[in-house]
């Protein structure tokens, strides 16, 4: 199940951008009195209550103005609408109800979701003022008192949209089923894996760009494990996104990889590699996932005895800063190494959320420290005194050592080949901490 998303609506200048900077904790969209400063829509995580949901900005609603920035702004705020599973709309307290801020109420209740009025630039202290209750005229609700500015009453409109949000159960969190996102450009054949995985026509499938939009879930049950497959929109190059909706679907495959456990990213074997491929992937693997990458269409692909090796060969060089990621040669047409593709998710899982013991690490501290000796400068050497893991999800290990600024990227490179090495960890990226201690 992903994050609820919350949308952020109201008419020109009421402090749209403004409420979203300040429940999202920083200024992400740009203030100013002029309106329409704000055209696309804007997407941040929001936490409240200790939980996530994504919080959308949109530009300002102008129903009876039909210049052409007005209406791409109300088209990118219909999308918003549409796509949101509870809207904030604002109002401002200083021009009281006009006759926009009623037609974009009208818009809201139109279309079915569940609205909270947000009456904004309520900046005094005590008692709402008078005029605050005319916006009850609105036929929204209660309204709640907000300023943007100062943070003012944005706790209780939280708890107002928390009414209306749900949220994944923690079952599904930190159960048994292992997350898996399939993700990769379009018309790389991830609707048809999903479909030969599930063994019935889950996903539309066609060979128009952008058939799907959305993130689906599919549970999958078989003797390999339990799984939860995500299929996702192809991610093009932002130049090639022309449509609002794909652009939405786009950041919900984004958002699919960040609640993933492992990450499948497929590759069209007709095409080979490309530019984008390598994006997806260093997405992946700075969120921390277990990634494989699936050649799809090997079935399509004219082979010969070493057709297999020199592409893979050719993947090793493209996805040289991935070196720990696995690969497999499969058809979701013919349902070839299907069975395979299970157990490699299986196994990333487990490297991704593998423990290593501090003693074990220590002891191959002290073996590849004398092995290569560490780095030093003007007449100083590193040293590193303790080797521990601090979590998993993925393996992050932390390293203390006398001068952060002795210890170069190629010795840290070459330890975190050392643990590879004796612990395994495919499929995994690691990360190392470097923490300096005083000599004693």
């Amino acid at each position: 199940m992903p994050k609820p998303v919350v949308a952020i609506v109201g008419r020109p200048n009421v402090g749209k951008s403004t409420l979203f900077n300040k429940l999202i904790g920083r200024r992400l969209a740009i203030v100013d009195d002029t309106p329409g400063v704000t055209r696309d829509r804007l997407y941040a995580p929001c936490e409240w209550r200790a939980k996530e949901f994504m919080l959308v900005d949109t530009g300002g609603i102008e129903p009876r103005e039909d210049t052409p920035i007005l209406s791409m702004m109300r088209r990118q705020a219909q999308v918003a609408i549409e796509s949101a599973d509870a809207i904030i709309m604002i109002a401002d307290i200083r021009t009281g109800v006009t006759a926009t801020d009623q037609d974009v109420a009208s818009i809201l209740q139109k279309s079915g979701k569940p609205v909270v009025l947000c009456v904004n630039k309520c900046d005094s202290i005590g008692a709402s003022p008078p005029e605050f209750y005319e916006f009850y005229n609105l036929g929204l609700g209660d309204p709640v008192a907000v300023s943007s500015v100062h943070g003012l009453g944005t706790g209780d409109l939280l708890d107002s949209v928390f009414e209306h949000l749900s949220f994944p159960q923690k079952e599904e969190e930190n159960g048994e089923y292992i997350r898996v996102a399939v993700t990769g450009k379009p018309n790389v054949g991830k609707s048809s894996l999903i479909n030969r995985i599930s063994g019935e026509e889950r996903m539309i499938v066609s060979d128009i760009p952008g058939t799907t939009r959305d993130a689906a879930d599919t549970a999958i049950e078989n003797e390999k494990g339990k799984f939860i497959f995500i299929d996702t929109a192809g991610i093009r190059r932002k130049s090639r996104v022309e449509e609002d909706i794909e652009r939405y679907s786009v950041l919900r495959a984004w958002m699919a990889v960040d609640r993933a456990d492992v990450c499948v990213i497929m590759i069209d074997a007709t095409v080979g590699f490309t530019e984008q491929d390598s994006k997806i992937a260093g997405y992946a693997h700075d969120q921390g996932k277990g990634c494989v990458i699936a050649v799809n269409k090997w079935d399509a692909v004219e082979k010969d005895g070493k057709t297999m090796q020199e592409m893979r060969k050719s993947l090793e060089e493209s996805f040289a800063f991935m070196s720990y990621v696995p690969f497999i040669f499969v058809s979701a047409k013919t349902g070839q190494r299907i069975d395979r593709l299970f157990e490699l998710i299986v196994y990333v899982a487990q490297q991704n959320a593998m423990r290593v013991s501090t003693g074990a690490l220590n002891d191959l501290l002290s073996h590849a420290t004398a092995r290569v000796q560490p780095p030093s400068d003007k007449g100083r050497r590193l040293k590193i005194y303790y080797i521990t893991q601090a979590s998993v999800k993925p393996p992050t290990f932390v390293l203390f050592c006398n001068s952060a600024k002795l210890f170069h990227f190629s010795y840290q490179r070459y330890l975190e080949n050392q643990i590879r090495e004796a612990f395994g960890l495919e499929g995994t990226p690691v990360r190392m901490i470097i923490r300096e201690r005083e000599d004693k």
